[in-house]
């Protein structure tokens, strides 16, 4: 993303807004695609559209809705009134942190959960790692201060769900063969761009580095990238010590 928008900055006029739509974490600096693209465009406001939209889907006119977010509200609601239509719903939040961590970050359980699915697992196994999914997403998202609503709307659960449950999802169908015994870099190979991949280990890189735990991520970079079976990572996902549901720490 930043190479493309360092080509594009001669050409930008500082009256453009710059809307992103790219999801992951840049590799080295670990910054949100929107943090990158301000670097770049420091004269010009940058916001982030974001949530449940397979293209596919989109291009059909299915009914979909989605999310916008700025620093600058007026132009959060330029972009809704510019790009709402009768099929294609968009909201406004102010929370572009929070919004560009839960679209990230959801590729990386998205592919866990076809991970899962490729083990042959089940419904149960499957509302367990979404639910606990967007728990560590959210501690992440929090630590670095993002709104802790903004996962239980669009951009958090709501592309969670698109992306763990659907065939479009590229995360998910890798994720199917690595469960299957494919090895993650010939998954990769086989499906083409699969954002949680790459995302999967900067994901974690990040969590060390703000000291937020995320076992499931944790766990799912030791498959990609360290040899792990995934049948041992579920069984250590399984064997964690107990916990409290609502885990106060999560909260302070």
């Amino acid at each position: 993303l930043r190479e493309v928008c360092e080509s594009v900055v001669p050409y930008l006029e500082s009256r453009t807004i710059v809307v992103n739509t790219a999801k992951g974490l840049e590799g080295g600096s670990l910054k949100t695609m929107c943090c990158v693209a301000k670097e770049c465009f420091p004269n010009n406001h940058v916001a982030v559209l974001t949530g449940p939209s397979h293209a596919e889907e989109v291009a059909r006119k299915v009914p979909t809705t989605v999310v916008t977010a700025s620093d600058d509200r007026e132009v959060s609601y330029y972009i809704q009134n510019t790009l709402s239509n009768d099929t294609f719903r968009v909201y406004v939040n102010d929370d572009v942190m929070g919004c560009e961590i839960g679209g990230s970050l959801k590729n990386v359980i998205a592919l866990a959960a076809g991970v899962c699915d490729g083990l042959g697992l089940g419904d149960n196994t499957k509302a367990a790692l979404m639910t606990r999914g967007i728990r560590e997403i959210s501690r992440l998202g929090v630590a670095m201060g993002a709104k802790l609503e903004t996962f239980g709307g669009l951009s958090g659960i709501g592309d969670l769900i698109v992306t763990c449950c659907s065939m479009h999802s590229r995360n998910r169908r890798a994720g199917i063969l690595i469960g299957k015994g494919v090895t993650p870099e010939e998954a990769v190979r086989q499906v083409g761009t699969v954002e949680g991949y790459v995302c999967t280990k900067n994901a974690w890189e990040l969590s060390k580095r703000m000291g937020i735990e995320m076992p499931i991520t944790e766990q799912l970079a030791k498959v990609l990238f360290e040899g792990e079976p995934a049948a041992n990572a579920i069984k250590n996902l399984m064997g964690r010590p107990s916990r409290n549901e609502t885990e106060s720490t999560f909260l302070s």
